[in-house]
This record gives structure tokens, sequence and C-alpha cells, in this order.
């Protein structure tokens, strides 16, 4: 089993790993390359994001391991990540920083708005995803423009009003992008299912069902049944690929439903805690502030 990857679960923590000054904003920053530090020592490295991740890049000299296929970077410039996926990099000895700009968004940025549903419509952050986007030469031009955009609004003084014109601007970049995917990908068939992805719409599927007071949260039983693999090895595989137990990623999941209800409906506490199938509202106070840092009143209070 290869190590656990490098988990970073903030964007202050993600601006500390590569020498980057504080971010700007605590939950959203677009980054060039060229005023990264190189990276770690280690030729080989896994890393996994709590944030959303868009880049532009050029002048690539590694090569990327996307979940457990291998990512064609060759014919491409815009890679995009949804959360908790898996990234591997294989780098060159020596190698430099390729050229170019990333945007990283952080999940609690999107809350309370349209992009906190909306964003995981767009295909080209799954896993089946193998291939980078080539842009053209006005392409590159439109989104990097857009990017801009939303930096400017970040480092300007924040009002009231910035965090929805940040979101337009998102929404808009992401449309673009979707256009230029299905440019390229018209002829693109989606590749067989590897473990990860199968996990990730098993998951999926059994959160959006919205009965689980009546059937509970999913068993580790349950998962390894129904992908045909004993509790053990589940467990060490996913061990291995993201750092975290079969139920941690379970609570990962559940902790992202707990948040849609918190931010979209009027629902107490003791009621959420009741859909979600707990029996005690304290046992789902204690998991989501263990998991947030926050008590569900606090992370609702912070919305306003």
């Amino acid at each position: 089993m290869p190590d656990s990857p490098i988990r970073i679960k903030t964007i202050s923590q993600f601006h500390v790993l590569r020498g980057l000054p504080k971010p700007k904003h605590p939950l959203i920053s677009v980054i060039n390359f060229e005023d990264m530090a190189p990276a770690a020592e280690s030729i080989n490295q896994s890393l996994m994001f709590d944030f959303y991740m868009i880049s532009v890049k050029r002048g690539m000299d590694h090569k990327y391991r996307y979940g457990q296929q291998d990512y064609d970077f060759d014919e491409g410039v815009m890679f995009c990540m949804a959360p908790h996926q898996i990234l591997s990099i294989i780098r060159e000895e020596n190698g430099k920083n390729p050229s170019g700009w990333m945007m990283i968004i952080h999940p609690d940025f999107l809350w309370n708005t349209v992009m906190a549903s909306a964003i995981k419509r767009y295909e080209f952050f799954d896993y089946y995803v193998n291939e980078a986007l080539f842009l053209s030469e006005d392409e590159e031009i439109r989104i990097q423009q857009i990017a801009d955009n939303i930096r400017q609004e970040y480092q300007t003084n924040i009002d009231k009003f910035s965090q929805s014109i940040i979101i337009s601007q998102l929404e808009t970049l992401l449309n673009y992008s979707e256009r230029f995917y299905q440019r390229q990908f018209i002829t693109r068939h989606k590749a067989h299912h590897q473990f990860l992805e199968r996990l990730e719409i098993l998951l999926k599927d059994y959160f959006e069902v919205n009965d689980l007071k009546e059937r509970g949260l999913p068993s580790v039983q349950f998962l390894s049944e129904k992908l045909k693999m004993s509790q053990y090895y589940m467990r060490s595989l996913l061990k291995s690929l993201t750092g975290q137990t079969t139920q941690q990623h379970i609570h990962e999941k559940l902790i992202e439903k707990a948040k849609e209800k918190l931010s979209t409906t009027e629902l107490s506490v003791s009621e959420i805690a009741y859909e979600l199938g707990f029996e005690h509202s304290q046992s789902f106070s204690k998991l989501f502030k263990s998991k947030t840092d926050l008590s569900p009143q606090e992370f609702r209070k912070s919305l306003n």
C-alpha cells in the first residue's frame, strides 16, 4: 500500500506549505505558480485537498496520477479537482514550478449560495475525467480575465456584496469551462469505475434519498457488500488512498449533508439531527464540532 496522502484542510495551510503570504481571504485564493516556493523534497507525493481547485498550467515537467488513473497533461493546460480527491505527483529531479495560476475555493465559501449545490453538476471535477483541458489562446485569455476579476474583488475591501459578486464570476468561469470541456471531450467515453469513484457515487446516492432517520447512516458492512470487497481490505485501501478510515469517510459525507440542511432550511438542530439518523442531538452536535471546529448553531450564525 502507498503512503497516506498529505491532507491540506485550509487555504491558509496551503499558503504556508508553498511559502506564500497569508491569504487575503480565508476561503478563496488565486495564486500564481511562479510565486510558490519549490515543492517538498519528495519526488513522489500524494495530496488531498479539502477545497476545490481550478488551475491553468504551462511548462509541466512532472506527471499526475488522479485517483487511480494517470492524468494526461501532455496536451492540456486546465485541470480541476473537487474536495477529498487524491492527486499523486511524480516530479523530475530539480523540477521547476509550471507557469500559470490556480484558484482554490473552500466549500464553506459556497454555503448559502446557488453554487453550493450547482458546483457538483460540473463533471470536470469528477475522477471520470482523466484529461486536462486544452485551451486556445482566446479561451485562456477569457478564463484568465475572470480569475483576475475574482482576485481583484476579494483583495479589495470586503463588504456585503463581495461574496455574491465572486460567486457570479465563479459561475461564469465554470460555465465557460463546461463549454470548453464539451468541445474537447465530445467523443470521450467515461472510464470504468475505480474504487474511489464507485464509493463516491454509492455514498452520494445513499445520502440523497433523504430517509436517514429510517435507514440510519450507511454501515461499513453495507459499503463492503456493495463494493464486493472485505471490510478490512476496503478500510486498508481507503486509508492508504485518503488517510481516512471508512467510518471517517462516511462522517465527511454526513457533515456535508448537515451543512446543507443548516444553510438551506429553518429546521432546528434537534430536527436536523433526527433527520440525519441521530437518536440524540447532542451526539450530532459533538460529531459536527469535531469535524468543523464549530457547533451547528455557530456554523448557521456564520452564514448570516
